[in-house]
């Protein structure tokens, strides 16, 4: 038996919901929100925790500014206090030598 010319796929007559399907898509759209919602108040929080952390993180970094300034000025004083001791010892050292005072000075120039 021959085939009938034409679409074998016909339109089913549907009959759809159009309510329940707008019911259905409006409580997916108020779940989306709130999750919106949700992360937006979560990302706020982290905000102001960033900035918190930021401003502590600034403070520590002035203190250890401060703190290598003055392990710094410790270290040159520390320094200039060996140098002292150490010059103090060659001049003890050339006076027991016998060496006078204005010879000493002399060397030093």
């Amino acid at each position: 038996m021959p085939r009938t010319k034409g679409s074998k796929n016909k339109p089913k007559m549907v009959t759809a919901d159009f309510a329940t399907q707008i019911v259905e898509k409006q409580s997916a759209k108020e779940v989306l929100s709130a999750e919106i919602a949700s992360i937006a108040a979560n990302i706020d929080s982290l905000k102001a925790d960033l900035k918190e952390k930021k401003v502590s993180l600034k403070a520590i970094d002035r203190d250890i500014v401060k703190l290598e300034a003055k392990k710094a000025k410790a270290d040159a004083k520390a320094a200039e206090e060996t140098k002292k001791a150490e010059a103090e010892s060659v001049l003890k050292k050339l006076l027991a030598e016998g060496m006078s005072a204005d010879e000493i000075l002399a060397k030093l120039k």
